[in-house]
């Protein structure tokens, strides 16, 4: 059955039924290739050439293009959801679920539902006319690694300009979002008898002098940088897990602390970090311990779309809302860096998504449809 003969619902419904989880457990991460092929079949229904791009094993990039010239436009999302607890959901996670005008489902707001939103907006207009191309992008591993975004070269998007990311935003156009970074301070100390202090160097009480440089240089960046768009208009830096030691009778010898700090746009990352590491040095010195500072994993940069941009422009038009800013992390940086005008727009909303019971307002669902549809008669077709 061709897309133009499913309806909306229908669609959502097996888009939820796919599972396609990512984690950095081993045990819990999936494949994201059954939803992916899904999504080629519908667009190559639409006339759309697809090419899946395996990323990693098991992993897959969707990329469906139609039309040709320049300054088209992508529409992008990514395919994956967080892991979920069966116990925590009224309904099975994995079933769509309407109540009281809400649609229930894993994934259904963060961010499966801008597919078929995508294609049936897609469906709608006349395809073989194009003036310019039109590319939906399904990327892997959003949630986990960021890996799929990071795999797209130039190529991948050429004769395209603008670029729509249907994360959760509420509808609202987000123009900027702060970026992320985790990092893992380990200190090794010498093991010694508690009895007496000189028989060893504690880690555990040099990771407290290195929680507290950590907590004022916080204070520090805070009082140095704002951005009154976002809700939390600070950089912010969590002290997230510790471990250290084995026994209360003896001198710790090894403390592992790990942190994110997210930062505003603009934000010199580097020199910070550089300056937090000699901080932190010099702590470790005074404690006679080694110490590794390093990153969990390679970290998103914050974002910020330019504001003369196209996109962003139409985007407020449609809405009828002005720009704002997210402080979660999305593949906007990604897309920037390959000369690609982003705005995040979805008609989801964040604070359901990564926990039980995710929905979507099913009052959401044409006003975005018909939003898609505008934007690619907008920058493909007049």
């Amino acid at each position: 059955m061709k897309p133009s003969c499913l309806t909306l619902d229908q669609q959502l419904r097996e888009l939820v039924a796919l599972a396609s989880v990512s984690s950095v457990d081993p045990d819990l991460d999936m494949s994201n290739r059954p939803i992916t092929q899904t999504l080629a079949q519908w667009c190559e229904d639409l006339g759309f050439h697809c090419r899946l791009d395996e990323v990693a094993p098991g992993k897959f990039n969707l990329l469906a293009r139609i039309g040709h010239g320049e300054q088209g436009l992508l529409l992008a999302g990514h395919t994956d959801t967080v892991p979920y607890d069966r116990q925590g959901w009224i309904y099975d996670p994995l079933t769509l679920t309407e109540h009281q005008g809400r649609l229930y489902g894993l994934g259904i707001a963060d961010m499966k539902a801008f597919f078929a939103l995508a294609l049936q907006a897609a469906a709608t207009l006349p395809l073989q006319t194009l003036r310019a191309p039109l590319l939906i992008l399904a990327t892997c591993d959003e949630e986990s690694s960021m890996r799929g975004a990071q795999a797209l070269a130039r190529e991948d998007v050429q004769g395209l300009r603008q670029a729509l990311i249907g994360e959760p935003t509420g509808m609202r156009p987000v123009a900027l979002h702060k970026g992320i970074l985790m990092q893992e301070l380990r200190l090794q100390g010498r093991s010694g008898h508690s009895s007496d202090p000189d028989l060893g160097h504690s880690a555990l009480e040099a990771m407290h002098e290195c929680i507290t440089t950590l907590l004022s240089f916080r204070e520090e960046i805070q009082a140095r940088y704002r951005q009154p768009l976002f809700h939390v208009p600070v950089p912010t830096l969590n002290l997230g897990s510790i471990h250290g030691g084995d026994n209360p009778n003896r001198i710790c010898a090894q403390c592992c602390l790990q942190f994110d700090l997210r930062p505003l746009p603009d934000m010199p990352v580097p020199a910070l970090l550089e300056e937090l590491e000699t901080r932190l040095l010099a702590v470790s010195h005074r404690h006679q311990v080694g110490m590794d500072l390093h990153p969990l994993y390679p970290g998103t940069p914050a974002f910020r779309c330019r504001d003369e941009a196209p996109i962003l422009q139409v985007c407020e038009q449609l809405s009828s809302l002005p720009r704002g800013a997210a402080a979660f992390a999305t593949e906007a940086p990604f897309l920037q860096a390959l000369d690609l005008d982003t705005v995040i727009l979805g008609p989801g909303d964040i604070d359901v998504a990564h926990q039980p019971n995710e929905y979507l307002q099913r009052s959401r669902l044409a006003p975005m449809q018909n939003l898609l549809h505008q934007l690619i008669r907008h920058f493909c077709l007049t």
